[in-house]
């Protein structure tokens, strides 16, 4: 019985960009094996000076095999079992490369790193015919070589969020044209603080999620909030309409439903964390400019802006820059420069005199900071926007949402379509993460921004390039 479930067992060849990308890897293969070749030890090695996130992550990497193979120093061969302190569960063992490989495969240069462990899982293949040998590798061309010779190869998917991202929340659902006629049964309504709720009951409120948005677009349009969900009944909130001049934040008004109900979110007090997604153009970091300036300078709900965002360049890097850590970051604001512009316009009674007083007032309060020094800070009474935030991976946004002290509204911005760090997916990107995890907490909110609104010139770009 034992000899067959250890058939069962399936035996996982490691690459070293697995390990360096979640050092917390060796224990997410359940009662599987685990086997690591010289050369990724040695990769890891080479990757571990620095003070970079990979670096960082193969130091961690080095000391989770320190504490596994340490105990079980005296027969490798054996295997190290991978149950060591809060991973019990996991019944698996790892492996270590103690003897020298030599396979040769026709057509791979040797002494390359990817060939060289590549050549292992060939020689476990011939050494274990009865197991099931696979190479779990973040890198595609590995992969693809893997498949040419006939090896098993797979990407690392357990910090994957989602299988696919079109089913990520999107923070607001379309109620059908019979909805009223299975949910007005029991309907009562009040107002409060001029606000007008419903309490409804009925199929469709299982399906609702605390500050999730529902509209209905037929005879009479009806645009809300949910703010309470239990079982089959839900309490909702009709949305204020931010598409009227009147009602306008910093001069700026929605231009369609979903702007609409982002700025609800954004200008609510008691919604501590906001994620709006959408591709360029949708109008998320004006919105949340605007709603910013509003709230920190008109009504003093905070006492000043952070912006930061992930430096990653989309071309060639333009090198070290001199200045204090806001003029370094200053190029890579260009898109709050841009806005600045923007908001700065709509005040149209103010003069040039005005306007220039009103330009310098805004810069004082807007900081922008580097990602790099947010360790150990905390931000008390603080607008927080996270730009590009699709380029964080769940780790670094843990480490910046967790900055939040009281009164602080922290405010993700990114397009997961345009992610430029490298082994980050849709799936396993930070923003993804957040998004799904935040969902149905009654102190966030989000909105997946869909209508494009800078010129049209730039949407049929988006559209047909």
């Amino acid at each position: 019985m034992a000899r067959k479930s250890s058939l069962n067992k399936k035996l996982f060849v490691l690459d070293t960009n697995v390990l360096m990308h979640d050092p917390s890897s060796l224990f997410r293969f359940e009662e599987h094996d685990i086997y690591l070749p010289m050369v990724t030890l040695e990769e890891l090695d080479n990757n571990k000076k620095g003070m970079t996130e990979v670096a960082r992550n193969a130091r961690q990497a080095s000391r989770n095999l320190e504490d596994i193979v340490g105990r079980n120093f005296s027969d490798l061969e054996k295997g190290c079992p991978l149950s060591i302190n809060g991973n019990k569960h996991i019944s698996g063992s790892l492996f270590l490369q103690t003897s020298e490989v030599s396979v040769d495969i026709p057509g791979l240069a040797g002494s390359k790193a990817d060939n060289q462990i590549l050549g292992v899982v060939v020689d476990l293949k011939r050494k274990h015919p009865e197991r099931q040998v696979i190479l779990v590798s973040k890198d595609i061309n590995i992969r693809i070589k893997a498949r040419a010779i006939g090896v098993s190869a797979e990407d690392y998917f357990n910090d994957k969020v989602l299988e696919d991202t079109d089913l990520l929340y999107t923070g607001m659902k379309e109620l059908p044209a019979d909805f009223w006629e299975k949910h007005s049964k029991e309907m009562e309504s009040w107002q409060d603080a001029g606000r007008m709720y419903y309490r409804i009951s009925g199929p469709l409120c299982k399906s609702l999620l605390v500050n999730e948005f529902i509209f209905y677009e037929f005879d009479k349009p009806f645009h809300a909030i949910v703010r309470q969900q239990e079982g089959n009944t839900a309490v909702l909130e009709v949305v204020k309409d931010f598409t009227q001049p009147k009602h306008n934040v910093w001069g700026i008004t929605a231009r369609n439903r979903e702007q609409n109900f982002a700025l609800n979110l954004l200008m609510d007090p008691e919604v501590d964390f906001v994620s709006l997604l959408g591709q360029a153009g949708t109008g998320k970091t004006l919105l949340t400019l605007a709603s910013a300036l509003t709230q920190t300078l008109d009504k003093k709900i905070y006492s000043e802006i952070i912006m930061t965002r992930v430096t990653v360049p989309v071309g060639e890097d333009i090198g070290f820059l001199p200045g204090t850590e806001e003029e370094k970051m200053a190029p890579w604001m260009g898109a709050l420069e841009d806005n600045l512009d923007v908001l700065n316009k709509t005040d149209e009674d103010a003069g040039e005199w005005g306007r220039a007083a009103t330009q310098d007032l805004i810069r004082t309060r807007i900081k922008i900071k580097s990602l790099n020094f947010m360790r150990g800070r905390t931000f008390l009474y603080k607008f927080l926007i996270i730009d590009e935030a699709q380029n964080l991976t769940p780790k670094q946004m843990k480490t910046l949402i967790t900055r939040a002290g009281p009164g602080t509204k922290v405010v993700c911005l990114g397009n997961i379509a345009q992610i430029d760090t490298p082994y980050l997916t849709e799936g396993s990107s930070g923003l993804t993460y957040v998004v799904d995890r935040f969902k149905g907490w009654q102190h966030n909110g989000h909105v997946t921004l869909v209508r494009g609104e800078r010129s049209r010139l730039a949407d049929f770009a988006a559209e047909v390039l």
